[in-house]
């Protein structure tokens, strides 16, 4: 009696980064994320940055400012294509970008400790100018 096992889809690393339409609640924005990544059939949750309500560059259709968030997800490759298209259908979603994340650039985060220490010492470099 043979036995088979049934294989996960590879996932990878992506960043999805939203503007959705600022005129909705909280509650109704984290909802909507939360169906929309269901799409994706996630092994673990979204990590997800709310940077909250902004301006926009440039007026997009009838949209002056937009609540962006920031969802870093590792999802299977062949579930995108019906995530997208749910994105694009929603009337609420004013823009997203969906990035592989290939490697992290940059500097790692800093610590408030260090943040702090830079702090003072760009106050101190002010003063030499004076």
């Amino acid at each position: 009696m043979a036995t088979h096992k049934t294989r996960m889809a590879p996932t990878r690393p992506y960043e999805i980064v939203y503007i959705i339409d600022s005129a909705l609640e909280d509650a109704a924005i984290a909802e909507k994320l939360e169906k929309h990544h269901g799409l994706l059939e996630l092994a673990e949750p979204a990590e997800i940055e709310h940077w909250g309500r902004r301006q926009l560059a440039y007026k997009i259709g009838r949209h002056e400012a937009g609540y962006y968030a920031i969802a870093k997800v590792n999802a299977a490759p062949g579930t995108l294509p019906e995530f997208e298209r749910a994105l694009k259908l929603d009337e609420n979603i004013v823009r997203y970008m969906v990035s592989l994340v290939e490697r992290v650039l940059g500097a790692p985060k800093l610590s408030d400790e260090e943040l702090a220490a830079r702090a003072a010492h760009d106050d101190d470099d002010d003063e030499d100018d004076e």
